[in-house]
């Protein structure tokens, strides 16, 4: 396992920072200098993520009927409202997109070696957040979660997300 952790900042766009979005979480804009201060802890081991919708050829199953539950999203992976948010492209570091709520793939993995150490922030904690948390505890990584840093769709989601992974210890841990 590597002795230096990652930075790991799932979703910070526009669809979810903004108040008006039907995806805009109330907690956003309070996570950003927390998420600055990690960034700047982190030096060059920040990984940002982006959520993009999967081209319609290569949906299938649940994701058929998500696009139909939020037609407002089913947009191509360029619209505006999935671009980061500024605070986040000056984070610097990578920048990885995927069309899944979890991010931890081969791809992080990739970047990151196997077993890392991740300490994670972003929206939405009981969306993105907790799904990459879980996924990357299966594949090995030593998983922490700022919950400072984090942005449910409600207050009492975000709560209840932390809950379910403090259930995760010692893989995950919620501080």
């Amino acid at each position: 396992m590597s002795e230096a952790p990652w930075l790991v900042v799932v979703d910070h766009q526009r669809v979810f920072a903004d108040p008006t979005s039907d995806w805009g979480s109330p907690m956003f804009a309070d996570t950003v200098p927390v998420v600055a201060d990690l960034a700047r802890e982190h030096r060059d081991r920040v990984i940002t993520t982006r959520w993009v919708p999967a081209p319609d050829a290569d949906r299938v199953g649940s994701w058929v009927d998500y696009f139909q539950a939020w037609p407002f999203a089913d947009k191509p992976a360029g619209d505006p409202m999935f671009d980061l948010v500024p605070s986040a492209v000056e984070l610097g570091g990578r920048v990885l997109t995927r069309p899944t709520f979890g991010k931890w793939s081969r791809d992080l993995e990739a970047i990151t070696g196997p077993g890392p150490s991740i300490t994670l922030v972003g929206v939405s904690t009981d969306c993105c957040v907790i799904s990459t948390a879980l996924a990357a505890a299966d594949g090995g990584a030593k998983v922490r979660v700022i919950a400072a840093g984090c942005a449910g769709s409600s207050p009492e989601a975000h709560e209840q997300a932390l809950a379910v992974m403090r259930l995760y210890a010692p893989q995950i841990e919620v501080v």
